[in-house]
């Protein structure tokens, strides 16, 4: 019996029929060069945004399909099974700094950036991390003084998806005091401010083609009208409100991943053969995939669990930390038990899963390290 998701509808089918096509068609071909560069193509954004791949879940009055976030889960899915070299810093846009500027945003601040972002044209990024404050949000330093018209913003952020692309940042600021109830998020346009400044593109052990980057702000300039909300002091809960949405886009990522792992090493074991036959029919062999093949359906159903939660809008953080930290972690244990299977070619990079493998690792880290998911969860019991 094949398993279907539960928010799958045919509507969506002939979408994602024609999305895998324009994937394998004209973008992976590209994924090399890429991974070279350390950046995905400006025209790649474009052609997504063609595609209405971009921003799906908006409403159509700002650029997107109008549709629910079941068509961002199939979009990223896709990705991660056929370009996952793209899916980083999309998902990022698209999935987490769109839906900021939707959720929070003025009508002006809607209309001024939602199309542009639709169309790929307009990249976003959301600048949290900072040398010293990593999931600890409540001790960001990087502050936003008002001066005249506009926020005058210093400080340093690194970590940061789509750093070297970006024409919208969203940055974590201190408007107020210590703590929470002084942070706000302010958008910062890249484009002629001078006092912005892109440091290096980071070298990473895995993700090659997603952009990660150092950001500095040294009395760089945001108007007042760029603040996300009615008043300062509301960035901390805005944080908090999105990132379920955040952390189950990690885990839509895990588990295609995790599918795509036990796909390939499958199809790999029963060709390559030792002692006269296909590896597949060692026991060995086949338990690990037929234990790694549960796990991964598993994650599936609970995912899919997730997902309708969300689109129905009632997904808790508790449960969104869940399913960050256990796809994750099997995602990380999936792509290591298939690379043994591959034996020495798994160590090859020519192989898809050894980038699998150095891909998945990061997994556990951004979006709130695992430790972090645990500790919210164990404080629900």
């Amino acid at each position: 019996m094949t398993y279907r998701s539960s928010w799958m509808t045919e509507e969506l089918d002939v979408f994602r029929d024609q999305f895998r096509k324009f994937l394998a068609h004209d973008l992976a071909p590209h994924a090399e060069k890429w991974r070279q560069q350390k950046m995905v193509d400006r025209s790649a954004w474009k052609a997504l945004g063609g595609m209405g791949a971009l921003l799906p879940s908006v409403p159509e009055a700002y650029g997107g399909l109008g549709a629910s976030f079941a068509y961002d889960a199939a979009v990223f899915e896709d990705m991660e099974s056929i370009v996952p070299d793209a899916l980083g810093g999309v998902s990022v846009s698209s999935g987490i700094v769109a839906h900021y500027i939707l959720n929070y945003g003025s009508e002006e601040q809607k209309r001024r950036w939602l199309p542009g972002m639709a169309r790929g044209e307009l990249i976003g990024a959301i600048a949290m991390t900072e040398p010293g404050t990593g999931s600890d949000l409540q001790s960001v330093r990087t502050t936003a003084q008002r001066k005249g018209n506009s926020y005058v913003i210093n400080g340093q952020k690194t970590f940061i998806t789509n750093g070297q692309t970006a024409d919208l940042i969203i940055v974590v600021a201190r408007t107020g005091g210590p703590g929470a109830k002084g942070l706000s998020l302010i958008v910062v346009e890249t484009a002629a401010n001078p006092g912005f400044k892109r440091g290096r593109n980071l070298d990473k052990i895995g993700l090659h083609a997603s952009d990660t980057s150092e950001l500095f702000f040294e009395d760089a300039v945001a108007p007042f009208e760029n603040l996300l909300g009615e008043a300062e002091g509301q960035g901390f809960q805005q944080l908090m409100q999105q990132l379920p949405q955040e952390r189950l886009i990690i885990a839509v990522g895990a588990v295609a991943a995790m599918e795509r792992a036990v796909r390939i090493t499958t199809d790999y074991t029963k060709q390559r053969k030792a002692f006269g036959q296909p590896i597949i029919e060692f026991q060995n062999t086949a338990f690990k995939l037929a234990e790694r093949k549960t796990e991964a359906t598993i994650a599936r159903v609970f995912l899919d669990w997730c997902i309708e939660r969300l689109i129905a809008g009632d997904l808790d953080a508790v449960t969104a930390s869940m399913a960050k930290w256990w796809c994750a972690q099997k995602q990380v244990e999936t792509a290591d038990e298939c690379l043994q299977l591959h034996g020495g070619y798994g160590y090859m990079e020519e192989y898809p899963i050894s980038r699998m493998f150095v891909d998945a690792r990061i997994q556990k880290i951004y979006g709130g390290t695992n430790e972090v998911m645990k500790l919210l969860i164990a404080r629900s019991l």
